[in-house]
């Protein structure tokens, strides 16, 4: 991440630059390979990477998270900056439950950041001012 400096009246304002992303919140990509990658030193795991090609004809890589994924080769996929923490050269996250990549089964728990949707025993009935029967 580069910081650009630029001075607007007198005062200092720092724009961060992040690179593969061109300043969006997300891109889209294409996954040209799925592998499994450990963590550096004091942990020890098998985490799931893509190396993905974005729309501007940028490669990275991009960790998937939750457990299990559906990604093969050519999928479409779409990430945001923040990479596994102990992951080298893991900068991006995919995002679950958008284009290809479906969300986590089973899971009740942190629903947004796994894409999914909330199950109907916990959804509020709305009122009956409000129905649309």
């Amino acid at each position: 991440m580069f910081l650009n400096y630029s001075l607007l009246k007198n005062k200092i304002i720092i724009k961060k630059n992040f690179g593969i992303l061109c300043n969006n919140p997300q891109k889209r990509g294409i996954v040209l390979k799925t592998r499994i990658i450990t963590p550096k030193k004091p942990n020890s795991a098998r985490r799931p990477v893509a190396k993905i090609s974005l729309i501007n004809k940028k490669q990275t890589i991009a960790h998937i998270p939750g457990i299990g994924h559906n990604l093969r080769k050519h999928s479409n996929i779409l990430i945001r900056g923040g990479g596994a923490r102990d992951l080298p050269g893991v900068s991006y996250t995919c995002i679950r439950g958008v284009y290809d990549l479906n969300s986590v089964l089973n899971k009740t728990r942190r629903r947004s950041v796994y894409g999914v949707n909330i199950p109907e025993n916990k959804k509020t009935k709305l009122r009956r001012k409000f129905r649309q029967d």
